[in-house]
């Protein structure tokens, strides 16, 4: 029997209107911040407020999900706090890139399965991506679970966010990175598109797909092949059958 031990994660939430306001004039990662309904304080509003600028999530409820979370005196407001470090997209690449010639990035296009998201971090991280990008809003949360599902590969992987995809689809470019949206819009297969080169590849979530905005910007567009009545994959096992395409291709 194999047993996983993960490194010790970080305090998952903060409560208290005080504790808030410093963490989010720190440096911690708040993944989001519950606050209970028609609430007037002003430290509420400065929370609300530096959130919002911040691209932080805002759930407001009512008080007694705020009880639920917390035995302790909450003040109308918790912030749940991420177990990891993200990087920016300008330290994510000038870092690859000093130490890959050739990497491979991921990039998640609002994926709103924590569970999706840490089987894919998983397989990221075994098929030797170089980072996973992430959009700040419209994503699921990394969490507890997220890592949890990861088996700790997520500790293992650099983890950038972005306030919009469109903008590090730029910075990819200008470090000449292909961009290769996995979608079924599309008559070219996978195995067509050459993962030689350093590469980006973009998953869309499990509802909508890549974005419209991000397929008009992409290099490629690919899919795999379906000979079932299914039409499409789970998005964490159709990242793994395309990550592997790229190990088999760099082999």
């Amino acid at each position: 029997m194999v047993f996983l031990f993960l490194p010790p994660m970080k305090n998952q939430q903060i409560f208290g209107i005080h504790s808030v306001l410093e963490a989010l004039h720190s440096d911690q990662e708040i993944d989001k911040i519950f606050i209970q309904k028609s609430s007037n304080n002003s430290g509420i509003k400065e929370i609300t407020s530096l959130a919002s600028k911040e691209g932080i999530k805002i759930s407001y409820v009512p008080i007694e999900k705020l009880n639920r979370l917390t035995k302790e005196n909450h003040q109308g407001v918790i912030a749940k706090i991420s177990p990891i470090s993200f990087i920016s997209i300008e330290e994510l690449l000038e870092t690859t890139f000093q130490k890959n010639e050739n990497p491979i990035f991921l990039i998640l296009d609002e994926l709103t399965d924590v569970r999706n998201v840490g089987a894919i971090i998983r397989t990221a991280e075994c098929t030797g991506v170089s980072g996973i990008i992430l959009p700040k809003q419209g994503g699921a949360a990394i969490n507890d679970q997220t890592v949890k599902t990861s088996t700790g590969a997520i500790f293992n992987i650099p983890m950038c966010k972005v306030d919009h995809l469109k903008d590090a689809l730029f910075y990819l470019a200008s470090y000449n990175v292909q961009t290769v949206a996995a979608t079924e819009k599309t008559d070219h297969y996978i195995y067509n598109v050459d993962f030689k080169k350093p590469t980006a590849i973009i998953m869309g979530s499990e509802g909508k797909g890549v974005s419209k905005s991000l397929l008009k910007m992409v290099n490629y567009k690919a899919k795999l092949p379906m000979k079932g009545e299914i039409s499409s994959l789970n998005v964490s096992v159709a990242c793994g059958a395309i990550l592997y395409e790229v190990v088999r291709q760099r082999f």
